[in-house]
């Protein structure tokens, strides 16, 4: 690991920052403090249709109201387009990546099983299609996406392990399992890039050498260590912590409208009463951390 750890918070600007998010950027900063490195601030806005500028400015807006500052310039992913796309072309040439031209719908009512997002697993319908009716779809403009030869990435990687690290600075590693994921789309038909594609990219890119994320992450982690051998990219250590939950026991988020840094903001909650409301004790002095 590098003698100065590198951590990033990485929000999407498709919606307002809200408790779930508090919780995960505290969690990264005093993270930072604990290994004497620091975080930085990405934001992931691949996906054009969703992600919109007021919406980056407001999680800007309410960082600095949480107390949190960070190196500049922030690194946003809709510039770095072509970086995944070489990437992407990197795989196409080791054969390690094929074209999909198979509908939700379709994958859905031929699946078998589901990846660990709770999505239907691609039974591999295109996967071996001819060459010649490749060209013949790509030339008609049909939409295809390009997904990853799980099997043959496998072998090209070997066997991998995920380095895991906690708050008390313990360290320990498991085995991977990128198999669980079937062949994930890294290329999707309405960006020329994934998450999981872009994801790695970037942290090998800003030096990234500790990720703290929430545990509906944690099974994205052995995709993403496949990606970064055939890559040849640095593998961080990973920290995956619990998730903020509403009163149904359900995970907060965005589009089940759960209430806004903002919002809480103009009803007069204060950054102090959410910092110990997410984050057990946790305050801020000066830009700093201490416990209480």
């Amino acid at each position: 690991m590098s003698q100065h750890p590198i951590l990033r918070f990485a929000p999407s600007p498709n919606g307002f920052l809200h408790l779930g998010h508090a919780y995960s950027a505290l969690f990264t900063w005093d993270m930072a403090k604990r290994l004497r490195g620091e975080t930085l601030l990405r934001i992931e806005d691949i996906d054009l249709m969703r992600c919109k500028p007021e919406f980056g400015a407001a999680i800007v807006e309410d960082l600095h109201w949480l107390g949190l500052t960070w190196p500049e310039p922030v690194l946003r992913q809709s510039r770095r387009f072509p970086a995944y796309g070489e990437a992407a072309e990197r795989l196409r040439a080791r054969g390690l990546i094929y074209p999909c031209f198979c509908s939700r719908r379709e994958i859905a009512a031929a699946a078998s099983g589901t990846d660990p997002d709770g999505a239907p697993l691609y039974p591999g319908t295109c996967r071996g299609m001819a060459a010649e009716d490749v060209e013949r779809r790509i030339a008609a403009g049909e939409p295809v996406q390009w997904r990853l030869d799980m099997a043959r990435a496998i072998a090209a990687a070997g066997p991998l392990r995920v380095t895991e690290f906690n708050r008390e600075g313990g360290f320990n590693s498991r085995e991977a399992e990128p198999a669980l994921w079937g062949d994930a789309v890294l290329v999707r038909k309405d960006t020329p890039t994934s998450y999981h594609l872009a994801v790695v990219v970037d942290d090998a890119f800003q030096g990234v050498t500790h990720v703290t994320r929430g545990m509906d992450l944690y099974r994205a982690t052995d995709l993403h260590v496949v990606l970064q051998a055939l890559l040849e990219l640095p593998s961080p250590a990973y920290c995956h912590h619990e998730l903020v939950r509403d009163e149904g026991a359900e995970k907060l988020s965005k589009s089940k409208g759960a209430p806004s840094l903002r919002r809480l903001r103009e009803e007069g909650v204060t950054a102090e009463e959410v910092r110990q409301k997410v984050f057990g004790g946790l305050v801020m002095e000066r830009g700093g951390h201490r416990e209480v």
